[in-house]
């Protein structure tokens, strides 16, 4: 086995290059495992205005390219692999990825979370033309425009309820006649004049994959089979996150969400040395900025942690 290293990321999101960038110019000598699939959710999505400092926009996967070419600058070896299974029982640590094993004395998870999608496949052909899986990164490209939020829980609402600022009419499609948001938040969906709810329904189809971008839906009545086309012009996907945490489980503490938890205010997991950012430990603001400030925090814990147990 080659030598220990003295950190490992594991993700390749704005928390993962995050994390690469700090503990490179920290002479750390990060390895970053991105997986095949580098870049997270912003390699699905088009046009990023939130992130500061880009005046006009980024597109998305530009974003992603352009901190991995930072994260590579600074000394980061990287890797296009995905682990596939840890040991944080022993000391180092240990890593697998395709036919390799590693070692190391810290562990940065930043691994993400993926939205739960419907399973059409207009999805992947129009995600970013008009179908979204986040209100505050995507819902001001849809001002005045009539959208769709597919969902009955929280997030679907809180969707709902950021869109109808935004948007000239919001449609919530819920496949039954109760919706399982909180009483609060059903209150406020279902008190909002520009909120219009479409019960016992399923999203059948995406229009217009032809045209590239999103046109409307086709609707289906799951009681009674009925089927109708609505005109929208963006869909929001709620029906939830993932994290991707498989891999870790029995390693390291997890939520009931299976989010991972770590210390209040910190990176910190239930194993010290290793220290989990951005979206995999994040199921309430999952935005780009917040996952890169946690990869900031991870690498620098990982730093501290290492001077405090003099581990070379």
């Amino acid at each position: 086995m080659a030598t220990t290293r003295r950190i490992i990321i594991i993700g390749s999101g704005p928390a993962g290059y995050t994390a690469a960038i700090y503990a490179a110019r920290a002479n750390l000598a990060p390895l970053m495992l991105t997986g095949a699939q580098y870049g997270g959710q912003l390699m699905l999505t088009t046009l990023v205005e939130n992130y500061p400092g880009f005046v006009e926009g980024i597109q998305g996967p530009e974003l992603m390219e352009t901190m991995q070419k930072q994260a590579a600058h600074f000394g980061t070896e990287i890797l296009a692999e995905d682990a596939t299974a840890v040991d944080l029982s022993t000391r180092p640590f240990v890593v697998k990825a395709g036919a390799q094993t590693f070692e190391s004395h810290t562990i940065v998870i930043a691994t993400g979370a993926s939205a739960k999608l419907l399973g059409l496949p207009a999805e992947s052909k129009l995600m970013g033309r008009g179908i979204s899986t986040c209100a505050t990164c995507d819902g001001f490209f849809f001002k005045d425009q009539n959208i769709m939020v597919v969902g009955g829980g929280d997030s679907a609402l809180e969707e709902a309820l950021y869109l109808s600022r935004l948007g000239r009419r919001v449609d919530v499609v819920h496949r039954r006649d109760t919706l399982r948001a909180s009483k609060i938040m059903q209150e406020r969906a279902l008190t909002n004049p520009k909120i219009e709810f479409i019960w016992n329904t399923v999203v059948e189809d995406i229009l217009d994959v032809a045209q590239g971008k999103v046109t409307g839906v086709r609707l289906k009545d799951v009681k009674t089979d009925a089927r109708q086309e609505r005109a929208v012009d963006g869909l929001f996907v709620a029906i939830g996150h993932q994290p991707n945490t498989e891999i870790f489980r029995g390693q390291v503490e997890l939520l009931p969400n299976d989010y991972i938890k770590v210390k209040p205010g910190t990176t910190q997991t239930s194993v010290p040395g290793v220290f989990a950012a951005g979206d995999v430990q994040d199921s309430t603001y999952r935005q780009a900025v917040t996952a890169a400030g946690s990869g900031c925090m991870a690498a620098l814990e990982a730093e501290r942690y290492l001077e405090a147990t003099d581990t070379h």
